[in-house]
This record gives structure tokens, C-alpha cells and sequence, in this order.
């Protein structure tokens, strides 16, 4: 069976996987040389990337952990269950289709008004509602005086200003961010203050689920709870 790039290709910075499992970043990073199970990738920066499928594994240790188990046990059954949980489809989860809170904003700023309308469809369809802005000053007033749900910054938006944005939703402190782009920046994009780097041109299916991601609504992500 043929890998699931939504579920293999690594999106995730370190910070946004300790925020969405609710596990210190020091606890990913000792895991992972201790029991060397979950590796997550590097970018040639050497950020740590996830894939949704690590933390998916590791929200099941995280789990495991919270019923009582120790780290090295959680690990280890983690191992026994691995390819019977990669096997599952995804349609399987709980609550894979359940929708989110019409409350719930996405702020895209985009350089191209056709890639914005694209996305907003797919956005829209999932029951999200969606801002677009064009320009980097429109975008910063609203981080300020609106903080959406989730930032979707193009970093080449009027000819780079992106990882600017970026800065200013992680002073923000509560907007998680989504960086997209036509050049592989994820290092910047994650230096900037970026939780998830997506290159363009997007896949509906994985921007979509990344989102979610972000937003804590992930059918997987909920299991947590």
C-alpha cells in the first residue's frame, strides 16, 4: 500500500506538535533520543518536522502515558500496534467528518486573488470562516485587532512580506500560523514563528487537514481528549 503524503509528508514544527498534544517540546526531544522510535525529519536548517502520522503515534503515547503507563512501556506498545494503526483508514476515526464551529476564522493572505478563492472554497466547504487579504497591512491589523483561528500566510505576499506576518502572529502568542509557499522556505517560515510549512501548489486535501491540525479539530487529534 501506497503512503498517504496527507499523513507522511513532514509539515510540523516542534512547537506546534507540544502545543496541539499539550507535551513540552523538552519531552518530544527526549522520547525521541531516548527510545528512537519517533524521528521526526530535519530541514536543512535543522528544524525538526512531523509528520501526521508521528503525532498521531505520539498522541497515543502521550495517552498511554496519561492511564499510567511509563514512557518506556508506552513506546513499546506503541511498537506491538504500529502496523495495525497505519492500516486503518482514515475514514475509520471517530469523528473524521464532524464539523467545526461556524466561530472558527481562517485569515488567508495571499498574493494571488485565484489561489485565495481556491482555497476559500475548500475552507468554506468544511464550514470555516474564511478572511482574504491581499495585502501585509491589512493582514497585521486584523492579527491585532481580529485574531482569527489560524493565519495562512503566502510568504512571497507583496514580494516577501510573509515571514514578517509570521512574526507578528507569534507576538501575537494565540494564532497559530500556516506558511505556503512557491519555494521551499520552511526554515524561514519555522524561524519566523510558523507552526506548519505547506509548498504551493497546495493539495486540497492536506491544506484542509492541516488547518484543522492547527485548529485542534482533527479527528485524530480529538482522540486525545
Amino acid at each position: 500500500m501506497e503512503d498517504n503524503p496527507e499523513r507522511t509528508d513532514a509539515i510540523y514544527s516542534i512547537g506546534a506538535v507540544a502545543r496541539m498534544l499539550g507535551v513540552p517540546a523538552q519531552t518530544l526531544r527526549a522520547w525521541e533520543e531516548r527510545y528512537q522510535q519517533i524521528v521526526p525529519a530535519r530541514s536543512e536548517g535543522g528544524q525538526r518536522l512531523y509528520s501526521r502520522d508521528q503525532v498521531d503515534q505520539l498522541s497515543f503515547i502521550r495517552n498511554q502515558i496519561a492511564q499510567g503507563l511509563q514512557p518506556a512501556d508506552a513506546h513499546r506498545l506503541l511498537a506491538q500496534h504500529h502496523n495495525e494503526a497505519a492500516s486503518i483508514p482514515a475514514e475509520q476515526h471517530p469523528n473524521a467528518q464532524a464539523s467545526v464551529e461556524a466561530a472558527t476564522t481562517v485569515l488567508l493572505a495571499e498574493r494571488d486573488p485565484y489561489a485565495a478563492e481556491f482555497a476559500e472554497y475548500f475552507l468554506r466547504t468544511e464550514g470555516y470562516v474564511v478572511r482574504i487579504v491581499l495585502e501585509p497591512a491589512a493582514a497585521a491589523d486584523i492579527l491585532r485587532d481580529e485574531p482569527p483561528s489560524v493565519l495562512v500566510v503566502d510568504l512571497l505576499i507583496a514580494g516577501g512580506a510573509g515571514l514578517a506576518l509570521c512574526r507578528a502572529a507569534r507576538d501575537n502568542g494565540s494564532v497559530p500560523v500556516l506558511a505556503v509557499s512557491a519555494v521551499d522556505q520552511r526554515d524561514q517560515a519555522f524561524a519566523a514563528g510558523a507552526e506548519a510549512f505547506l509548498l504551493k501548489p497546495l493539495d486540497p486535501l492536506q491544506f484542509v487537514s492541516t488547518i484543522r491540525d492547527l485548529i485542534g479539530t482533527s479527528a485524530f487529534l480529538r482522540q486525545r481528549n
